[in-house]
C-alpha cells in the first residue's frame, strides 16, 4: 500500500470507518476514472492522486463525522458534479440509497459509467435541474438526508434542496468560507422553506489545512407548494 491510501486509511479509522480491500479498491479505480474523464470534459481542477483524496474523498466523507449515516437510508446529493459528497459516501457507507442531480448530461455520463464500473448498486444519476425534480411526487419531501457541496450561497441553496429533505430530515450545505453574513442572509429562505439551522462545525483537511464548513438544516414541515419557483428563479431572484 503506499503512502497516499496508508494516509487515506489511517484517517478513515481514526473516524471510525474502516475500509475493506474492496472499498480502497473502489476509490483508487474512482480516481483514474476521474482523471481519464477530466482529459475529454471539465470534472475537477484537481488531478494530484494526494490532492483528490484529500480535497474531494476526504473532504466528501467528512460529513459523516457529524451526522449518524447509519440512520440515513435516503441520501440527495444535488449538483453533484464528479460525485462529491455522494459517490464517496456511498462507497464508505454502502447501504445508501443515493440519488444524485445534475444539469449537465455529461456529468450525468460520467456518473452513471462509474457507478457501474465501481459496482455500486442503489445509485440513481438525474439529469435535470433540482427546481423541476423537487416537483416530481417521488423525489419531494423524501430524503433523509441531501447535500450540496460548494454550489451557491445558503439562500439559494435552501431552495434547491430543501424541498427534497423529509420531515424531520437534514440538508447539510457543504462549503469552503462560511461567513456569518451569508448564514444570517439566509433566515428569510429557512423560515419560508419551514426549516431551522441544527448545527455548523469548522474543520480544516488534515495535510493542507484549508477550512470547511458544514451547515446542518433540520427540516420541520413538508414544503409549503410554491417551492421551489421555476427553474433559474432561486438563482435571479433568491429568498431574502
Amino acid at each position: 500500500m503506499d503512502e497516499t491510501l496508508k494516509w487515506f486509511t489511517k484517517r478513515m479509522e481514526e473516524s471510525g470507518i474502516p475500509l475493506s480491500p474492496v472499498q480502497l479498491d473502489q476509490f483508487e479505480l474512482y480516481y483514474r476514472l476521474l482523471v481519464e474523464w477530466n482529459e475529454k470534459m471539465n470534472l475537477t481542477g484537481i488531478t494530484e492522486r494526494d490532492a483528490v483524496y484529500e480535497k474531494h474523498f476526504y473532504d466528501s466523507v467528512s460529513l459523516s463525522f457529524y451526522t449518524d449515516m447509519s440512520g440515513v437510508r435516503k441520501l440527495a446529493d444535488i449538483g453533484s458534479g464528479a460525485g462529491f459528497p455522494s459517490i464517496p459516501l456511498k462507497i464508505c457507507f454502502p447501504h445508501l440509497k443515493v440519488m444524485i442531480v445534475d444539469s449537465l448530461n455529461k456529468r450525468i455520463q460520467f456518473l452513471t459509467h462509474l457507478k457501474e464500473q465501481l459496482g455500486l448498486d442503489q445509485v440513481l444519476c438525474l439529469h435535470g435541474r433540482a427546481e423541476d425534480i423537487a416537483q416530481m411526487p417521488e423525489h419531494r419531501d423524501s430524503y433523509d438526508l441531501v447535500t450540496a457541496r460548494a454550489v451557491a450561497r445558503l439562500n439559494v441553496l435552501n431552495e434547491f434542496c430543501l424541498p427534497f429533505v423529509r420531515r424531520g430530515g437534514l440538508f447539510a450545505a457543504m462549503k469552503g468560507s462560511q461567513s456569518d453574513d451569508e448564514v444570517r442572509e439566509a433566515a428569510f429562505s429557512l423560515k419560508e422553506l419551514k426549516s431551522k439551522i441544527k448545527s455548523q462545525h469548522q474543520l480544516s483537511l488534515p495535510n493542507e489545512q484549508s477550512e470547511r464548513h458544514i451547515v446542518l438544516i433540520e427540516k420541520l414541515e413538508g414544503t409549503p407548494r410554491k417551492y421551489p419557483r421555476k427553474a433559474g428563479t432561486p438563482l435571479k431572484q433568491p429568498l431574502i
